[in-house]
């Protein structure tokens, strides 16, 4: 493998690098995303179908998912929902027409964030960066199925709490540990994932005040550009699911905002 370029690759030390689970079926595809990640220090495992993508992620050690939607045997939607169903590890759509169904499909599946092919091999690395700062966000988030200690990017600092209740915060019948990064709907673990924990916490430590799209994409998903806010539609509608609908309101033509109560 490859040194990575300076700034923008692995910080690889004494750890293993950080291991990404591509799956693509387009063998030229494949293999220049393999090269690519190569270069800035990625260890890469590739599969060329989603049957035998499931069954390289089963076996673990995995850090991020990269997938293609069009798979032969199982579709990357399947694959995304599959692997919802047993883990939180971040997970990276590729699409090929940037379809709005294919888009709002893989994100509805569980997806954290999306790119069009063919893509910029410079956005596609900040894209994962990003995805892994989230994971590493969350304290003993352990991203494969089989785990193990990567060197993932510093985490970000929990906020602060306010509420005169130590680190804990309570919105109505959702409490979130701020200290513990833990969120319990009437007294009932909400297992997030890393995205979606993230989200969350922008929220809370704003509650009542209304967020843009924009300021959420810069905040959660560290977009330094104009993104897609359908990333943020999609993550809140998926929060909404598990914290309760009518925890997070839509303020029509602003944003959104966490109920204090």
């Amino acid at each position: 493998m490859s040194a990575s370029p300076v700034g923008h690759g692995v910080d690889q030390g004494t750890q293993p690098p950080v291991s990404v689970l591509l799956v693509e079926d387009d063998e030229v595809i494949r293999r220049s995303v393999e090269l690519a990640l190569g270069r800035y220090g990625y260890r890469v495992a590739a599969a060329e179908d989603g049957l035998t993508g499931l069954e390289l992620f089963q076996q673990g050690g995995h850090d991020v998912l990269l997938l293609d939607v069009m798979l032969p045997a199982l579709d990357g939607i399947g694959l995304c929902r599959r692997i919802r169903e047993m883990s939180t590890t971040p997970i990276l759509m590729m699409s090929a027409r940037g379809d709005a169904l294919d888009v709002v499909s893989g994100l509805e599946a569980g997806a954290d964030d999306y790119v069009v092919k063919p893509v910029d091999t410079a956005v596609l690395v900040a894209r994962i960066r990003s995805l892994l700062r989230r994971a590493a966000f969350v304290p003993g988030h352990t991203a494969g199925s089989g785990g193990g200690a990567t060197a993932l990017p510093s985490a970000a600092p929990a906020p602060a709490a306010d509420s005169g209740e130590g680190a804990r915060l309570a919105f109505g019948d959702l409490s979130i540990d701020t200290a513990g990064l833990e969120v319990f709907r009437d007294g009932t673990p909400v297992a997030l994932t890393p995205t979606e924990l993230r989200l969350l916490l922008e929220f809370a430590v704003s509650p009542g005040v209304v967020l843009d799209r924009q300021t959420l994409l810069r905040n959660v998903w560290d977009y330094g550009w104009e993104g897609d806010t359908r990333v943020v539609d999609l993550c809140v509608q998926r929060l909404r699911r598990k914290i309760g609908a009518d925890r997070i309101e839509t303020v029509r033509g602003f944003g959104y905002k966490l109920r204090r109560k």
